[in-house]
């Protein structure tokens, strides 16, 4: 069955509005439901809906609700990857597989060693890599959409690193403390979690030294080094299986 998101004011008492161009075309055109057909809707906030369609028009596809529920694929763990931004169309794939093992939302990181030094064109790469978390949520059907944010300098990123209660740093010097270690050494519940992974070349030593001197808890992710296009989904699985499962 397939999902739609829509905003919480979409859902009403008995039924959900789908306004969405895209959604509505891909309704009607591509997979041809109509009057009586199932969908999933989720209201991007908490709950999910087991629906039927009851009418299919250009502008809008109300659809009856049969069933709602709370979340069933969400984690509970709020992990937000800073990913010091790659070359090329690696992020693509970063943000693909994130997405898929439940990052919360992604923070593109202009670190000293990021190769892509232009900010220009962000505003439309952010529009694609968005679009690609959407499309990465349908096929797993979470109940959110992650959002990929406005990209931020290595200083920004920092100053921001108070709102989580943890803040895990994959660094390639770190020899003596695993990721395993600090999961399972936690001693209280932990709720939100930023995820610091570099970009090609990792990040100088003067970084590391910044992240951790605040609150970074550097962390070894295994005994061979990762390409950044590796660590942050490899990173994210070794938490969820730690914290939710």
């Amino acid at each position: 069955m397939s999902r739609f998101f829509v905003d919480q004011g979409a859902v009403k008492a008995d039924h959900i509005e789908i306004t969405d161009k895209e959604d509505i075309k891909h309704i009607c055109k591509v997979l041809r439901l109509g009057a009586g057909d199932k969908l999933e809707v989720s209201d991007s906030g908490e709950f999910e809906y087991k629906t039927e369609i009851l009418s299919a028009g250009p502008e809008m596809v109300t659809v009856r609700i049969l069933d709602k529920q709370k979340f069933a694929r969400e984690p509970g763990i709020k992990v937000t990857l800073f990913q010091g931004i790659p070359k090329h169309g690696k992020m693509e794939s970063i943000i693909q597989k994130s997405v898929e093992l439940g990052v919360y939302s992604i923070v593109p990181v202009f670190t000293k060693r990021t190769v892509v030094a232009e900010k220009q064109g962000f505003e439309k790469k952010l529009e694609r890599w968005n679009k690609i978390s959407a499309e990465a949520v349908k096929q797993c059907k979470r109940g959110i959409v992650p959002s990929i944010e406005t990209s931020v300098s290595f200083s920004q990123m920092l100053d921001r690193l108070e709102e989580y209660d943890l803040v895990l740093f994959p660094y390639e010097n770190e020899d003596e403390v695993t990721i395993k270690d600090v999961l399972r050494g936690l001693s209280e519940p932990i709720k939100e979690i930023a995820l610091i992974i570099g970009p090609e070349g990792g990040f100088s030593d003067e970084e590391a030294d910044r992240v951790t001197a605040l609150k970074g808890r550097s962390v070894s992710l295994g005994k061979t080094i990762l390409r950044t296009e590796t660590a942050g989904p490899a990173a994210l699985a070794m938490i969820m299986y730690a914290l939710e499962m």
